[in-house]
C-alpha cells in the first residue's frame, strides 16, 4: 500500500489549519502552546547529546520543534519533512535566516540521522479506517527505525482516554501493543511515558545505549 490517499487527506487537512490559524499551535491542531512545550520536553529525552547532532523532524509543521531546539541545544543539523506544501512553504519563511536548518516537503524520510521525532502524525485519521490507519502507523514506525543511528521518539493519542472525549476522526493507539511492537521489532531499550498529565503517550525507542 503507497498511502498516498491518506496522505494527501491530511495534507490538506492540516492546510486548512494553517489557513485558518497561522503558524501557531492551532495551525498545527495542538490545543495550547502549554500542551504542544510539554510534548517536545517528553520527545526530546530521545536526544543524548547537547551538541552536534542531526535531527529528523517528521510532519515539522511549521517548524515549531526547530524554535524548540534552538532554545536547547547547539551546533545540531536539522531536517524538516511534512506532507503539506503550504506548511514546508510556511517553515521556510517563518526560518528563513537559520543555517542549520532543511525543510522538505515528502511523504518519506531523505536521510539517515542520528535522532527522529514525530509528533502528532498518527492522530488525525479523518474517514479512513482502522484497519488501514494502523498499516500506515507501523509502515511509518518501521521507516524511522530504518533511518535513525540512535534513537528515535513519537507520541500517540491514548486509548486510556475519557470516552465521552474520543472522536470518530482521530486515532487513538494502545500504548501496550505499540511498546511490545517496538521492544519486539527494533530495540531492547524502549521507555513507554504515559505520566505526563495528557491523554497521549509517548514511545522512545533507543538503538544504541
Amino acid at each position: 500500500m503507497t498511502f498516498n490517499s491518506i496522505k494527501s487527506d491530511v495534507a490538506k487537512y492540516y492546510a486548512h489549519k494553517l489557513k485558518t490559524f497561522g503558524t501557531t499551535n492551532l495551525g498545527v491542531d495542538w490545543s495550547s502552546e502549554a500542551s504542544q512545550l510539554l510534548r517536545f520536553q517528553q520527545l526530546s529525552k530521545a536526544i543524548t547529546q547537547k551538541n552536534n547532532f542531526s535531527i529528523l523532524d517528521l510532519g515539522c509543521g511549521y517548524g515549531a520543534y526547530f524554535e524548540y531546539l534552538s532554545k536547547n541545544y547547539k551546533d545540531f543539523s536539522y531536517i524538516g519533512v511534512d506532507i503539506s506544501h503550504e506548511m514546508i512553504e510556511a517553515a521556510k519563511t517563518k526560518h528563513s535566516l537559520t543555517r542549520n536548518a532543511l525543510f522538505i516537503c515528502a511523504s518519506g524520510i531523505p536521510d539517515k540521522v542520528d535522532f527522529s521525532i514525530a509528533s502528532g502524525i498518527f492522530n488525525v485519521m479523518l474517514d479512513h479506517s482502522k484497519i488501514a490507519w494502523e498499516e500506515y502507523y507501523y509502515n511509518t514506525l518501521n521507516a524511522l527505525n530504518s533511518n535513525t543511528i540512535q534513537a528515535f521518539s513519537f507520541n500517540c493519542l491514548t486509548i486510556y482516554s475519557d470516552k465521552e472525549h474520543m472522536k470518530d476522526n482521530l486515532y487513538y493507539a494502545d500504548p501496550l501493543e505499540t511498546f511490545d511492537y517496538c521492544k519486539k521489532k527494533f530495540s531492547k531499550n524502549v521507555a513507554l511515558l504515559h505520566d505526563y498529565n495528557l491523554y497521549e503517550f509517548t514511545i522512545i525507542v533507543r538503538k544504541k545505549s
